[in-house]
Protein backbone atom coordinates (compact mmCIF):
# COMPACT_ATOMS: atom_id res chain seq x y z
CA UNK A 1 0.00 0.00 0.00
CA UNK A 2 2.93 2.41 -0.37
CA UNK A 3 1.46 4.25 -3.15
CA UNK A 4 -0.82 6.18 -0.88
CA UNK A 5 -0.71 9.90 -0.21
CA UNK A 6 0.60 10.71 3.31
CA UNK A 7 2.44 14.09 2.93
CA UNK A 8 0.76 17.82 3.52
CA UNK A 9 0.13 17.79 -0.18
CA UNK A 10 -3.38 16.15 -0.08
CA UNK A 11 -6.03 19.07 1.18
CA UNK A 12 -9.50 19.82 1.04
CA UNK A 13 -9.89 21.47 -2.17
CA UNK A 14 -13.71 22.25 -2.65
CA UNK A 15 -16.88 22.19 -0.79
CA UNK A 16 -20.03 21.49 -2.54
CA UNK A 17 -23.40 21.27 -0.14
CA UNK A 18 -26.76 20.89 -2.39
CA UNK A 19 -29.95 22.39 -0.51
CA UNK A 20 -32.24 20.88 -2.87
CA UNK A 21 -31.45 17.26 -4.07
CA UNK A 22 -30.50 17.11 -7.70
CA UNK A 23 -30.28 20.40 -8.40
CA UNK A 24 -27.03 22.35 -8.77
CA UNK A 25 -24.71 22.80 -5.44
CA UNK A 26 -23.58 25.50 -3.05
CA UNK A 27 -19.98 26.21 -3.12
CA UNK A 28 -18.76 26.55 0.40
CA UNK A 29 -14.92 28.28 1.57
CA UNK A 30 -15.82 26.34 5.02
CA UNK A 31 -18.97 24.28 6.35
CA UNK A 32 -20.17 22.74 9.84
CA UNK A 33 -19.61 18.86 10.28
CA UNK A 34 -22.42 16.89 11.55
CA UNK A 35 -23.29 13.15 12.08
CA UNK A 36 -26.51 14.10 9.51
CA UNK A 37 -24.21 15.58 6.54
CA UNK A 38 -23.39 19.20 6.15
CA UNK A 39 -26.14 21.35 7.76
CA UNK A 40 -28.86 22.35 5.17
CA UNK A 41 -27.80 19.52 2.78
CA UNK A 42 -30.20 17.81 0.79
CA UNK A 43 -33.40 19.35 2.80
CA UNK A 44 -35.63 19.72 0.15
CA UNK A 45 -36.43 17.26 -2.60
CA UNK A 46 -38.61 17.47 -5.77
CA UNK A 47 -40.96 15.10 -6.82
CA UNK A 48 -43.13 14.59 -9.88
CA UNK A 49 -47.25 14.53 -10.14
CA UNK A 50 -48.39 11.37 -12.19
CA UNK A 51 -51.94 10.39 -12.89
CA UNK A 52 -52.43 6.76 -13.02
CA UNK A 53 -54.48 5.18 -15.50
CA UNK A 54 -57.12 5.16 -12.74
CA UNK A 55 -57.11 9.09 -12.66
CA UNK A 56 -55.42 9.00 -9.16
CA UNK A 57 -52.47 10.79 -8.63
CA UNK A 58 -49.03 9.86 -7.52
CA UNK A 59 -45.74 11.20 -6.84
CA UNK A 60 -42.31 10.09 -8.18
CA UNK A 61 -39.07 10.99 -7.05
CA UNK A 62 -36.88 13.13 -9.02
CA UNK A 63 -33.59 12.43 -9.60
CA UNK A 64 -31.32 13.65 -12.31
CA UNK A 65 -30.30 10.42 -14.48
CA UNK A 66 -34.21 10.51 -14.82
CA UNK A 67 -34.58 14.43 -15.42
CA UNK A 68 -31.67 16.00 -16.52
CA UNK A 69 -33.24 19.25 -16.73
CA UNK A 70 -32.93 19.74 -12.98
CA UNK A 71 -29.46 20.59 -13.62
CA UNK A 72 -30.59 23.94 -15.26
CA UNK A 73 -31.50 25.49 -11.47
CA UNK A 74 -28.57 26.72 -9.72
CA UNK A 75 -28.67 27.33 -5.82
CA UNK A 76 -27.46 29.57 -3.53
CA UNK A 77 -27.36 29.48 0.03
CA UNK A 78 -28.08 32.65 2.26
CA UNK A 79 -27.37 31.05 6.12
CA UNK A 80 -29.39 32.81 8.92
CA UNK A 81 -28.21 36.07 9.89
CA UNK A 82 -29.13 36.81 13.59
CA UNK A 83 -27.09 39.97 14.24
CA UNK A 84 -29.97 41.77 12.89
CA UNK A 85 -32.63 39.85 11.90
CA UNK A 86 -33.00 39.66 8.27
CA UNK A 87 -32.94 36.73 6.90
CA UNK A 88 -33.45 35.45 10.03
CA UNK A 89 -34.30 31.89 9.12
CA UNK A 90 -32.14 31.70 5.65
CA UNK A 91 -33.11 31.07 2.53
CA UNK A 92 -32.42 29.25 -0.98
CA UNK A 93 -32.00 31.61 -3.85
CA UNK A 94 -33.25 29.10 -7.37
CA UNK A 95 -32.39 30.37 -10.01
CA UNK A 96 -34.01 28.47 -13.19
CA UNK A 97 -31.68 29.38 -16.28
CA UNK A 98 -33.54 28.11 -19.40
CA UNK A 99 -31.74 26.86 -22.56
CA UNK A 100 -30.19 29.81 -24.70
CA UNK A 101 -32.41 28.30 -27.60
CA UNK A 102 -35.37 28.43 -26.02
CA UNK A 103 -35.09 32.45 -25.81
CA UNK A 104 -36.50 32.10 -22.32
CA UNK A 105 -35.36 34.72 -19.58
CA UNK A 106 -33.83 33.52 -16.12
CA UNK A 107 -36.36 33.30 -13.35
CA UNK A 108 -35.29 33.17 -9.34
CA UNK A 109 -37.24 32.16 -6.54
CA UNK A 110 -36.75 32.44 -2.80
CA UNK A 111 -37.36 29.10 -0.47
CA UNK A 112 -37.23 29.87 3.01
CA UNK A 113 -34.11 27.55 4.57
CA UNK A 114 -35.88 26.77 7.47
CA UNK A 115 -39.58 26.85 6.94
CA UNK A 116 -42.50 26.96 9.17
CA UNK A 117 -44.32 23.02 8.97
CA UNK A 118 -46.95 24.06 11.56
CA UNK A 119 -49.66 24.09 8.32
CA UNK A 120 -48.03 21.99 5.73
CA UNK A 121 -49.37 18.63 4.66
CA UNK A 122 -46.91 15.78 5.75
CA UNK A 123 -46.38 12.91 3.65
CA UNK A 124 -43.97 9.69 3.63
CA UNK A 125 -41.08 9.28 1.10
CA UNK A 126 -39.34 6.17 0.25
CA UNK A 127 -36.13 6.65 -1.52
CA UNK A 128 -34.17 3.44 -2.67
CA UNK A 129 -36.05 1.33 0.02
CA UNK A 130 -35.36 4.08 2.76
CA UNK A 131 -38.67 5.76 4.38
CA UNK A 132 -38.93 9.17 5.80
CA UNK A 133 -41.64 11.78 6.02
CA UNK A 134 -41.72 15.51 4.62
CA UNK A 135 -44.06 18.32 4.30
CA UNK A 136 -45.47 19.77 0.62
CA UNK A 137 -44.12 22.92 0.68
CA UNK A 138 -47.50 24.18 -0.77
CA UNK A 139 -49.06 25.88 -4.38
CA UNK A 140 -46.67 29.01 -3.89
CA UNK A 141 -43.45 26.81 -4.37
CA UNK A 142 -44.62 24.01 -6.37
CA UNK A 143 -46.30 26.41 -8.59
CA UNK A 144 -43.29 27.86 -9.43
CA UNK A 145 -41.48 24.91 -10.16
CA UNK A 146 -44.02 23.43 -12.35
CA UNK A 147 -44.03 26.38 -14.48
CA UNK A 148 -40.16 26.26 -15.02
CA UNK A 149 -40.42 22.62 -15.91
CA UNK A 150 -43.90 22.35 -18.01
CA UNK A 151 -45.27 19.83 -15.43
CA UNK A 152 -46.58 19.52 -11.91
CA UNK A 153 -44.12 18.64 -9.57
CA UNK A 154 -44.14 19.13 -5.56
CA UNK A 155 -41.09 20.56 -3.23
CA UNK A 156 -41.11 18.78 -0.31
CA UNK A 157 -39.18 20.04 3.08
CA UNK A 158 -37.41 17.25 5.32
CA UNK A 159 -37.76 19.24 8.24
CA UNK A 160 -36.39 17.06 11.61
CA UNK A 161 -37.14 13.95 9.59
CA UNK A 162 -34.39 11.60 8.91
CA UNK A 163 -34.00 8.23 6.59
CA UNK A 164 -32.61 5.20 7.87
CA UNK A 165 -29.50 4.31 6.83
CA UNK A 166 -29.48 0.68 4.75
CA UNK A 167 -27.16 -2.14 3.22
CA UNK A 168 -23.49 -1.93 3.64
CA UNK A 169 -23.09 2.24 3.56
CA UNK A 170 -23.84 2.52 7.21
CA UNK A 171 -20.92 2.43 10.07
CA UNK A 172 -22.72 -0.62 11.71
CA UNK A 173 -23.85 -2.61 9.04
CA UNK A 174 -23.68 -6.51 8.93
CA UNK A 175 -20.20 -7.18 7.74
CA UNK A 176 -21.39 -10.61 6.02
CA UNK A 177 -23.51 -10.68 3.00
CA UNK A 178 -24.86 -14.77 3.79
CA UNK A 179 -28.85 -14.86 2.50
CA UNK A 180 -27.84 -11.48 -0.16
CA UNK A 181 -26.02 -11.55 -3.76
CA UNK A 182 -25.04 -15.33 -3.78
CA UNK A 183 -24.72 -16.32 0.19
CA UNK A 184 -21.67 -17.20 0.07
CA UNK A 185 -20.73 -15.22 3.38
CA UNK A 186 -17.67 -13.54 2.96
CA UNK A 187 -17.22 -10.28 3.90
CA UNK A 188 -19.54 -7.40 1.89
CA UNK A 189 -18.72 -4.46 4.38
CA UNK A 190 -15.96 -1.95 5.09
CA UNK A 191 -15.15 -2.72 8.26
CA UNK A 192 -13.82 -6.48 7.44
CA UNK A 193 -11.43 -5.22 5.75
CA UNK A 194 -9.97 -2.47 6.81
CA UNK A 195 -6.53 -2.80 8.39
CA UNK A 196 -6.68 -1.93 12.44
CA UNK A 197 -9.58 -1.92 15.17
CA UNK A 198 -11.89 1.22 15.49
CA UNK A 199 -13.22 0.87 18.82
CA UNK A 200 -14.96 4.62 18.79
CA UNK A 201 -18.12 3.20 16.44
CA UNK A 202 -20.99 4.13 18.88
CA UNK A 203 -23.85 4.44 16.35
CA UNK A 204 -27.03 2.89 16.59
CA UNK A 205 -29.68 1.41 14.45
CA UNK A 206 -30.75 4.15 12.72
CA UNK A 207 -34.12 5.71 12.95
CA UNK A 208 -36.23 8.10 10.44
CA UNK A 209 -36.15 10.88 13.07
CA UNK A 210 -33.41 12.98 13.80
CA UNK A 211 -32.40 16.60 14.03
CA UNK A 212 -32.88 20.42 12.58
CA UNK A 213 -29.46 21.61 11.51
CA UNK A 214 -28.38 23.75 14.67
CA UNK A 215 -27.15 23.12 17.64
CA UNK A 216 -29.09 19.83 18.30
CA UNK A 217 -27.56 18.70 14.63
CA UNK A 218 -23.87 19.28 15.77
CA UNK A 219 -24.19 16.35 18.17
CA UNK A 220 -28.18 15.26 18.28
CA UNK A 221 -29.49 11.81 19.24
CA UNK A 222 -27.73 8.09 18.40
CA UNK A 223 -29.20 7.64 15.20
CA UNK A 224 -26.47 7.50 11.97
CA UNK A 225 -29.98 8.96 9.57
CA UNK A 226 -29.68 10.93 6.29
CA UNK A 227 -31.47 13.73 4.47
CA UNK A 228 -32.46 13.26 0.90
CA UNK A 229 -28.75 12.20 -0.07
CA UNK A 230 -28.51 8.97 -1.82
CA UNK A 231 -26.79 6.63 0.63
CA UNK A 232 -24.74 8.64 3.60
CA UNK A 233 -24.38 12.15 4.97
CA UNK A 234 -21.05 12.59 3.36
CA UNK A 235 -19.78 11.97 -0.77
CA UNK A 236 -15.82 12.32 -0.29
CA UNK A 237 -13.72 12.30 -3.97
CA UNK A 238 -10.57 12.95 -4.86
CA UNK A 239 -9.58 15.60 -7.46
CA UNK A 240 -6.79 13.68 -8.82
CA UNK A 241 -9.56 10.81 -9.97
CA UNK A 242 -11.24 13.96 -11.63
CA UNK A 243 -8.70 15.11 -13.56
CA UNK A 244 -8.07 11.25 -15.00
CA UNK A 245 -11.58 11.41 -16.02
CA UNK A 246 -10.63 14.52 -17.61
CA UNK A 247 -7.86 13.26 -19.66
CA UNK A 248 -10.20 10.99 -21.60
CA UNK A 249 -11.99 13.99 -22.62
CA UNK A 250 -10.84 16.27 -25.98
CA UNK A 251 -8.21 18.54 -24.62
CA UNK A 252 -10.67 21.85 -24.77
CA UNK A 253 -12.93 19.98 -22.38
CA UNK A 254 -12.55 19.12 -18.53
CA UNK A 255 -14.84 16.81 -16.29
CA UNK A 256 -17.06 19.17 -14.02
CA UNK A 257 -16.52 18.29 -10.60
CA UNK A 258 -20.25 18.50 -9.68
CA UNK A 259 -21.11 15.78 -11.76
CA UNK A 260 -20.03 13.76 -9.29
CA UNK A 261 -22.25 15.74 -6.62
CA UNK A 262 -19.45 15.37 -3.71
CA UNK A 263 -19.51 17.39 -0.87
CA UNK A 264 -15.82 17.06 0.02
CA UNK A 265 -13.27 17.35 -3.06
CA UNK A 266 -9.71 15.92 -1.95
CA UNK A 267 -6.09 17.11 -3.90
CA UNK A 268 -3.14 16.06 -3.33
CA UNK A 269 -3.35 12.25 -3.97
CA UNK A 270 -0.19 10.67 -5.44
CA UNK A 271 -2.64 8.27 -8.03
CA UNK A 272 -5.91 7.99 -9.47
CA UNK A 273 -8.53 6.32 -7.73
CA UNK A 274 -6.67 5.09 -4.98
CA UNK A 275 -9.18 6.69 -2.58
CA UNK A 276 -10.73 3.25 -3.25
CA UNK A 277 -8.96 1.97 -0.54
CA UNK A 278 -8.94 4.80 1.98
CA UNK A 279 -10.95 3.46 4.87
CA UNK A 280 -10.65 6.81 7.02
CA UNK A 281 -9.65 10.25 6.33
CA UNK A 282 -8.57 12.94 9.29
CA UNK A 283 -9.34 16.25 8.32
CA UNK A 284 -7.33 19.60 9.98
CA UNK A 285 -6.20 21.05 12.75
CA UNK A 286 -9.26 19.55 15.10
CA UNK A 287 -8.42 16.26 13.75
CA UNK A 288 -12.20 15.47 11.99
CA UNK A 289 -12.31 12.27 11.60
CA UNK A 290 -14.59 10.71 8.30
CA UNK A 291 -15.13 7.09 8.29
CA UNK A 292 -15.41 6.22 4.25
CA UNK A 293 -17.73 3.08 4.44
CA UNK A 294 -18.90 2.37 0.47
CA UNK A 295 -17.63 2.96 -3.01
CA UNK A 296 -19.75 5.30 -4.95
CA UNK A 297 -21.45 3.12 -7.73
CA UNK A 298 -22.32 5.72 -10.78
CA UNK A 299 -25.16 6.52 -13.28
CA UNK A 300 -26.31 8.62 -16.38
CA UNK A 301 -25.95 11.77 -14.80
CA UNK A 302 -22.75 12.08 -15.61
CA UNK A 303 -23.21 12.25 -19.02
CA UNK A 304 -25.91 14.92 -18.37
CA UNK A 305 -24.80 18.53 -20.28
CA UNK A 306 -25.27 21.22 -18.01
CA UNK A 307 -25.85 24.15 -20.18
CA UNK A 308 -28.67 22.33 -22.10
CA UNK A 309 -30.46 20.25 -19.07
CA UNK A 310 -30.32 17.44 -21.46
CA UNK A 311 -27.91 14.42 -22.26
CA UNK A 312 -24.86 15.54 -24.06
CA UNK A 313 -23.53 14.91 -27.95
CA UNK A 314 -20.20 14.96 -28.07
CA UNK A 315 -17.51 13.28 -25.87
CA UNK A 316 -18.54 14.32 -22.47
CA UNK A 317 -21.92 12.79 -22.88
CA UNK A 318 -19.85 9.23 -22.70
CA UNK A 319 -18.50 9.99 -19.12
CA UNK A 320 -19.89 7.06 -18.03
CA UNK A 321 -19.20 4.40 -21.17
CA UNK A 322 -15.63 5.75 -20.74
CA UNK A 323 -15.43 4.48 -16.72
CA UNK A 324 -16.79 1.29 -17.54
CA UNK A 325 -13.93 0.26 -19.36
CA UNK A 326 -12.11 0.18 -16.07
CA UNK A 327 -13.70 1.30 -13.04
CA UNK A 328 -16.06 -1.64 -12.74
CA UNK A 329 -14.07 -2.41 -9.45
CA UNK A 330 -16.98 -3.38 -7.03
CA UNK A 331 -18.10 -6.41 -6.62
CA UNK A 332 -21.41 -5.31 -5.67
CA UNK A 333 -22.24 -3.80 -8.77
CA UNK A 334 -20.65 -5.52 -11.62
CA UNK A 335 -22.26 -3.20 -13.86
CA UNK A 336 -21.91 0.26 -12.76
CA UNK A 337 -18.41 2.28 -12.35
CA UNK A 338 -17.68 3.56 -8.81
CA UNK A 339 -16.03 6.68 -8.36
CA UNK A 340 -15.62 8.46 -5.05
CA UNK A 341 -16.42 6.92 -1.43
CA UNK A 342 -19.29 7.53 1.22
CA UNK A 343 -18.23 9.07 4.22
CA UNK A 344 -19.72 9.34 8.23
CA UNK A 345 -18.60 11.90 11.15
CA UNK A 346 -16.98 9.24 13.33
CA UNK A 347 -18.17 10.34 16.97
CA UNK A 348 -15.21 11.66 19.10
CA UNK A 349 -14.72 9.95 22.37
CA UNK A 350 -12.54 10.45 25.63
CA UNK A 351 -9.73 7.74 26.91
CA UNK A 352 -12.93 6.38 28.93
CA UNK A 353 -14.37 4.93 26.25
CA UNK A 354 -17.92 7.68 26.29
CA UNK A 355 -18.75 10.26 24.09
CA UNK A 356 -16.89 13.60 23.94
CA UNK A 357 -19.10 16.97 24.71
CA UNK A 358 -20.85 17.93 21.45
CA UNK A 359 -18.28 20.76 19.22
CA UNK A 360 -18.40 22.67 16.91
CA UNK A 361 -16.45 21.43 14.33
CA UNK A 362 -15.78 22.73 10.82
CA UNK A 363 -14.17 21.90 7.40
CA UNK A 364 -12.13 24.72 5.18
CA UNK A 365 -11.38 25.00 2.02
CA UNK A 366 -7.34 23.91 2.50
CA UNK A 367 -7.23 21.95 5.58
CA UNK A 368 -4.88 19.22 5.58
CA UNK A 369 -6.37 15.73 4.98
CA UNK A 370 -4.28 12.70 6.47
CA UNK A 371 -5.53 9.26 5.20
CA UNK A 372 -5.87 7.82 8.59
CA UNK A 373 -6.93 4.09 7.83
CA UNK A 374 -6.08 1.62 4.60
CA UNK A 375 -8.20 -0.91 3.39
CA UNK A 376 -6.59 -4.06 2.50
CA UNK A 377 -9.10 -4.39 -0.02
CA UNK A 378 -12.33 -2.63 -1.87
CA UNK A 379 -15.23 -2.27 0.28
CA UNK A 380 -18.12 -3.95 -1.43
CA UNK A 381 -21.54 -1.76 -2.11
CA UNK A 382 -24.62 -3.61 -1.31
CA UNK A 383 -28.08 -0.98 -0.73
CA UNK A 384 -31.41 -2.22 -1.54
CA UNK A 385 -32.97 -1.08 -4.72
CA UNK A 386 -30.08 0.65 -5.74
Amino acid sequence: MGFFSTDERMRIHQIYTYPIKSLRPTALTEALVTRHGFPYDRHFMLLKVETNEDGSRSLKNMHVPYFPEMTLFLTELVLPDDENGKNQNGKITVTYQPPSSTGKQSETCEVPLQPDVQDLEEFEIVMHESPTKAYNMGDLYNGWFSDCFGYSVVLAYLGTNRRPVLGSVAPNADTTRKGRQGGDGKAAGWLSAIQSTIPYLGWKPSSTQGVEAGAGDREGDDDEGITFADCAAYLVVSQTSVDNVSARLPSDEEMDVTKFRPNIVVSGAETAFEEDFWGELTIGEEGIKVVLTSNCVRCRSLNVDYATGAYGTGESGKVLRKLMADRRVDKGAKYKPAFGRYGFLVRNHNHAGEKAPAADLKVRIGDRVEVSKILSERSTFYWPGV
